[in-house]
């Protein structure tokens, strides 16, 4: 997924436990192959177990872009939007950056609240767009290229 790239909330890994080993309780092949899981603050080195959404192969779920990004996106807590630069930020999403990274610190944590009253994924990209703007003072520096889709 290189649309995460320079995503400092997003590692990749992988392991072939033909060559490695790991350590904890984490039961590489239950459920089918791959074996997907995650690590956020939340599951600390434990992890968890990626959760199939649909019918389909978890390798072919997976492949779908829109998936990938949902499950990356949810458990990591994060956006590929970047708020420093807007790289990878879709019009709607560039346009609330430049709407609320100059906004006081106050205003920014009335809207998180307001946010978190919404049940929808737009609420919660946004919250983590805000929470990544903290510290910034002024509209972000545009990117030398836009975000490539997958």
């Amino acid at each position: 997924m290189k649309e995460y790239a320079g995503n400092d909330d997003v590692e990749f890994g992988d392991i072939n436990l033909s060559q490695d080993h790991i350590a904890g309780n984490h039961n590489p092949g239950a459920g089918g192959w791959p074996t997907i899981r995650y690590f956020n603050k939340q599951t600390g080195y434990g992890g968890g177990s990626y959760k199939q959404k649909t019918d389909l192969a978890i390798c072919d779920e997976l492949k779908k872009p829109k998936n990938m990004r949902a499950y990356v996106e949810g458990y990591g807590n994060t956006v590929r939007c970047n708020v420093q630069n807007l790289t990878g930020c879709t019009d709607a999403e560039k346009e609330y950056v430049n709407k609320w990274s100059v906004k006081t610190h106050a205003e920014r944590g009335d809207e998180m609240e307001k946010l978190r009253n919404k049940a929808k994924d737009k609420g919660k990209k946004r919250i983590v767009m805000l929470r990544k703007m903290e510290g910034m003072t002024g509209p972000p520096e545009p990117a030398a290229e836009d975000a490539k889709e997958l």
